[in-house]
C-alpha cells in the first residue's frame, strides 16, 4: 500500500491532507523519515507521525471513566462530547454502547462494532447495569420490595423490569441498583416515583464488566478480549 493511502486509512485524512502531512517531513517508515507519498507500506512496516505509531484498527472496544459535564453524543450545543476525551483517529466512526446523562459519571463503553453494542443496548438482551445512587432523602424500608416488583413510571405503559437494590450506606442515603433495561432517565424516574430524588448517579458495571478504578475520571483504555465477552456475563 502507498504511504499516502495508509495515512488516509489510519488517520481518516483526505489524499490531499495525507500528502501535506508526508511533505511536512513528520512521517517515518521503519525509522526513516520520508517525504515521498508513494513509499510502499507493508504489514511489517512501522509508520510513525510526529513520534506516534499509526496502525490499522480492527473493531475498537473502549472503556471510559466518564466525568460529570460530558454528553454521550457526537454533538451538543451546551456540553462537550465524551468522545473529545479520546486521543483516537476516526472518532466519527465510534459510538456509545449505552449512554449516560450529562451529570452521571462512571462506566461508558465506546465502540465501532455495531453488533456488539446492539447486544448491550437491546431490551431483548436484558443486559444488567449497576449504578451507585445517592438519594436526597432516607432510603425507604419498602424500596427493595417495590423495585423488585417493578415501578410504574410516568408516561410508560408497563412496569419496569425487576431491579435489585443493595444498601451501601444508610446514613448517606447511598445504595447500589441493578436494572436490566435502559429507559430514558430510568433510575432518576424510578426513585421519583417512590417520592425521592437522585442527587448523585454513577454507573459501576455493565453485565460482568466493572469500571476499572485505576482510571481517573476522563481517562480510558481498550478492553481485553476477555472483557469484551465479559459484558454479556452477570
Amino acid at each position: 500500500m502507498r504511504l499516502d493511502k495508509f495515512l488516509c486509512e489510519t488517520l481518516g485524512a483526505t489524499r490531499k491532507e495525507a500528502t501535506r502531512i508526508i511533505k511536512s517531513g513528520t512521517v517515518t517508515v521503519d525509522g526513516v523519515k520520508t517525504k515521498v507519498t508513494s513509499v510502499k507500506v507493508t504489514d511489517d512496516s512501522t509508520v510513525e507521525w510526529d513520534g506516534r505509531e499509526l496502525k490499522f484498527h480492527g473493531p475498537r472496544y473502549i472503556m471510559l471513566f466518564k466525568p460529570d459535564g460530558y454528553v454521550c453524543s457526537h454533538e451538543d450545543n451546551t456540553h462537550p462530547s465524551a468522545l473529545s476525551l479520546l486521543d483516537e483517529v476516526n472518532l466519527e466512526k465510534l459510538h456509545f454502547a449505552g449512554r449516560l446523562d450529562v451529570d452521571t459519571t462512571g462506566l461508558v463503553l465506546i465502540t465501532d462494532d455495531g453488533q456488539w453494542s446492539h447486544k448491550i443496548t437491546s431490551p431483548k438482551r436484558k443486559c444488567a447495569k449497576t449504578y451507585r445512587v445517592w438519594l436526597a432523602d432516607p432510603i425507604g424500608a419498602d424500596y427493595a420490595e417495590k423495585l423488585e416488583a417493578g415501578i410504574q413510571l410516568k408516561s410508560e405503559k408497563d412496569l419496569t423490569m425487576p431491579a435489585v437494590m443493595e444498601i451501601v450506606d444508610e446514613e448517606e442515603h447511598e445504595l447500589l441498583l441493578t436494572i436490566h433495561e435502559g429507559k430514558y432517565h430510568q433510575v432518576k424516574r424510578m426513585f421519583a416515583a417512590l417520592g425521592n430524588k437522585v442527587e448523585g448517579l454513577h454507573r459501576a458495571q455493565i453485565g460482568g464488566l466493572g469500571l476499572d478504578y485505576s482510571l481517573e475520571p476522563g481517562e480510558y483504555r481498550y478492553l481485553t478480549e476477555e472483557e469484551v465477552e465479559a459484558v454479556f456475563g452477570e
